[in-house]
């Protein structure tokens, strides 16, 4: 089974604090978004992307990453929205109700996640429904109210949530529509399916996946880098 990918890469950045946006600052010679698209493009698991641009950064993007780099599975770059779910709700609904595939919801600057794990992501949420990828918390969490501690969750339970996201396409569009009609903001894709009362797996995923969104973050993404050129 081969998969739909969603990348929004409509981002600004602000905590980057760059002249330009994140996803088009260099990673070893090449924007970031290129990392990102490349993962996808060379998977046989993935059939198409559609990448989620700012309106006024699509030529720019379609030129200095897709063509440049010979990206021969990106059908298409569209406008993004106001944030990223108004932009993930327009990538669902460019693709239309006759999807009814699995789609991956991935984000634009998440260049290191593991292509060995393409395939499970898209099996499960062909299985379950939904899937998501993530890491279990290593470090202690409090709840805090107000500056005071008010509990300290079971942390064996608890897991930073990542993407790709994957589900059957015909229930992540209904639970962003629904959520567009209800005026419901969520913090990620899984969240809009958990209203619906739909299972959501989780697969474990790897601490490099990391969202680069700071110039600490874009440092430890060199590094990473320089490791594998290293091996």
């Amino acid at each position: 089974m081969t998969a739909t990918v969603l990348i929004p890469a409509a981002g600004m950045g602000r905590r980057m604090g760059a002249d330009i946006n994140k996803q088009y600052l260099q990673l070893a010679g090449r924007p970031i978004l290129a990392h990102t698209l490349s993962l996808f493009d060379q998977s046989p698991h993935v059939h198409r992307i559609i990448v989620i641009s700012p309106a006024d950064e699509i030529d720019y993007c379609r030129r200095e990453v897709v063509v440049r780099l010979g990206l021969r599975k990106v059908e298409a770059i569209i406008a993004g929205g106001a944030e990223r779910q108004d932009s993930v709700r327009n990538g669902l609904r460019y693709l239309g109700e006759a999807e009814q595939g699995v789609v991956l919801i991935h984000d634009g600057v998440r260049p290191f996640f593991p292509a060995r794990l393409i395939q499970p992501v898209i099996a499960a949420a062909a299985e379950i429904g939904g899937c998501v990828v993530g890491v279990q918390v290593k470090d202690t969490v409090k709840e805090v109210v107000d500056g005071r501690i008010r509990a300290t969750p079971d942390r064996s339970r608890l897991w930073l949530a990542q993407t790709p996201q994957a589900f059957s396409c015909a229930l992540v569009r209904t639970a962003h529509e629904q959520a567009f009609a209800e005026g419901f903001r969520g913090t990620d894709d899984a969240s809009l399916v958990e209203r619906l009362g739909a299972p959501v797996a989780m697969l474990e995923g790897s601490y490099r996946n990391i969202k680069i969104t700071t110039p600490e973050d874009l440092l430890v993404a060199q590094a990473f880098l320089s490791q594998q050129e290293a091996h």
